[in-house]
């Protein structure tokens, strides 16, 4: 017969690399924005139109001005170090997840033309994967302790998430806020199986 070993756990601090990189990816391209003539943002999502797909991957890279970073910035950090605690390959898989659901749904329900740019659809679609991954399946112990980050998220962001869908400001895009959430609570319920305790036996 054949052990196959466990897999290799990865540093808790290591896992955090992964969001934190992302970030600073997204306020690299907005200096690199300020400072060259023109304007990045017409690489964002189109809506309608079949050459503004690319915006689903450039979208949440791409900002409008230095405030609308700066406001995506806290809210991402936390939430996504949150989804990167259950490994590097699991917050990338959760964050294409959720720019694919987040990006189509835009792309569909929004006016045709409107341009969208941002990193909140991730934000929300953090969101959503945390409260949702409750549900998931999992060990008990695992899916207590993601009730009380839950409830903690929700104390935290609950109040601004809402107003991010039903009560959004002129040019603000509720669809990717929406669609966002509804990918990460996906990306919770999709691809989860309780792991073994130990190592695989083969005969």
């Amino acid at each position: 017969m054949t052990v196959t070993p466990p897999p290799k756990t990865q540093h808790p601090l290591g896992r955090f690399a992964s969001p934190v990189l992302l970030l600073l990816a997204m306020w690299v391209v907005q200096f690199v924005d300020a400072i060259l003539p023109g304007s990045f943002t017409g690489f964002g999502l189109r809506s309608w139109d079949v050459s503004g797909l690319g915006g689903v991957v450039l979208g949440p890279l791409l900002h409008a001005n230095w405030q609308h970073l700066i406001g995506n910035s806290v809210p991402f950090l936390v939430l996504g170090c949150l989804v990167a605690v259950e490994g590097t390959r699991r917050f990338w898989a959760v964050t294409a997840i959720v720019a694919i659901v987040g990006g189509i749904g835009t792309w569909v329900f929004n006016a045709p033309g409107t341009l969208t740019v941002g990193a909140s659809g991730l934000v929300f679609g953090y969101f959503g994967y945390v409260v949702m991954r409750v549900f998931a399946p999992g060990r008990v112990a695992h899916r207590i302790l993601y009730a009380v980050i839950a409830v903690v998220v929700i104390a935290l962001y609950g109040g601004s998430m809402l107003a991010g869908v039903f009560g959004v400001a002129e040019g603000i895009s509720w669809q990717g806020h929406l669609f966002g959430a509804v990918g990460g609570g996906i990306a919770a319920l999709v691809g989860r199986r309780p792991r073994p305790a130990g190592g695989t036996l083969r005969p």
